[in-house]
């Protein structure tokens, strides 16, 4: 029984790769591109529904304590902390602000890294903090991945740099009779939903605004 088993299990893939054709499963393939338009470089645009963690440092530690506050748990009977206590995350709101202590509301959505942290350095910098350090990250950037796949599912991506084809590594690959030259991209910008469709067997892919993928994005 067993060993009718894996003759089944053989002739069925046997069958798949008979109704395949190599064109349709290799990525790659070698069609010209322009060179000039490959996307070369990456920044992470922050966007409402972030949650940043934002740190701030500086020579004068007093002065930067209002601005690097923690988030505790409470024990419900003793009303004391439990636990250690954890830098406080801000959430981009939906109109693309983020409540900061002391200073208030601020615009993030639509500013890279390096455009919010010249916010804060002008906002602090000589009023509250001298010569501020500061460093953002994004705690919940993840991306979606569905379809023909070994491991769909949601990924948390900790460095929030990541590749299409990162992406579908991480889900383990595309499946073999999965159709390569529609890959679709989902992604929400400036509020309103855009697709992509990418060529996997094709190098053009190099030269798409998806091939960088956003926090967020569905696959």
């Amino acid at each position: 029984m067993q060993a009718l088993k894996y003759i089944y299990t053989l002739l069925f893939i046997i069958s798949i790769f008979s109704c395949v054709s190599r064109k349709d499963i290799v990525y790659f393939q070698n069609d010209q591109i322009d060179t000039t338009k490959t996307i070369k470089s990456y920044k992470t645009v922050f966007k409402p529904d972030d949650l940043l963690r934002i740190n701030i440092s500086a020579s004068d530690l007093d002065a930067v304590k209002p601005f690097n506050l923690s988030s505790v748990t409470y024990a419900s009977t003793s009303n004391s902390s439990v636990g250690t206590p954890q830098q406080l995350s801000y959430l981009i709101d939906n109109e693309g602000y983020v409540n900061f202590p002391v200073l208030g509301k601020l615009q993030f959505a639509g500013l890279t890294r390096a455009e919010a942290i010249k916010l804060l350095e002008n906002k602090l910098d000589p009023d509250y903090v001298k010569n501020p350090s500061i460093n953002i990250s994004i705690s919940n950037f993840s991306i979606t991945i569905l379809g023909a796949v070994s491991k769909p599912g949601r990924f948390t991506i900790p460095n929030e740099r990541i590749t299409v084809l990162e992406a579908l590594g991480l889900a383990g690959d595309l499946d073999i009779g999965a159709v390569r030259n529609n890959v679709k991209v989902h992604r929400e910008e400036n509020g309103t939903k855009k697709t992509y469709e990418l060529d996997l067997r094709s190098n053009s892919i190099f030269t798409s605004p998806a091939y960088y993928l956003q926090q967020n994005d569905v696959v």
